[in-house]
């Protein structure tokens, strides 16, 4: 295989579950009219979530956060090694697959925190607020493109 289809597989791995890790940043982000107005509003306000659910919502938050960002961790060394690795002199396609192979296995784990952090946040909402936030994911899902998309566009 030559350098510039590995170049594109590695784009197409790295982006597998960009999506859904949207949510993760959308915790972090606000209102996305605001957030083009350079104001970040916190994701509680946006929702305007009583107190009992902002303690339940801070509570459930850190445990993912935490979790997720030892995902990231992980995910990050693999990808530099398999960059490494397809860069290297003399690439070796098993340990090119293998890579890919742990790094999918992560990202999988990774989406799967994902929905489960999703359907907690969810109970715990009411509908209105439910859909308030189905529609900024929905929105920020259309308007993201992942590093790895926007580095290949120029």
């Amino acid at each position: 295989m030559n350098r510039t289809a590995l170049k594109w597989l590695l784009a197409i791995s790295l982006s597998l579950n960009a999506g859904m890790i949207v949510a993760v940043a959308v915790n972090r982000l606000g209102d996305p009219q605001a957030s083009m107005q350079g104001e970040q509003l916190s994701l509680p306000d946006y929702l305007q979530l009583s107190a009992d659910q902002r303690r339940r919502w801070s509570e459930i938050e850190e445990v993912f956060l935490k979790d997720i960002a030892s995902n990231w961790r992980e995910i990050r060394a693999h990808r530099e090694d398999l960059v490494r690795q397809i860069f290297s002199g003399t690439p070796d396609r098993s340990v090119i697959d293998a890579e890919q192979s742990k790094i999918a296995a992560l990202q999988d784990s990774q989406q799967r925190r994902v929905i489960t952090q999703l359907l907690a946040e969810r109970e715990l909402l009411d509908q209105s607020q439910r859909d308030k936030l189905m529609k900024l994911l929905l929105s920020r899902y259309t308007q993201e493109a992942t590093e790895e998309e926007m580095l290949h566009r120029h």
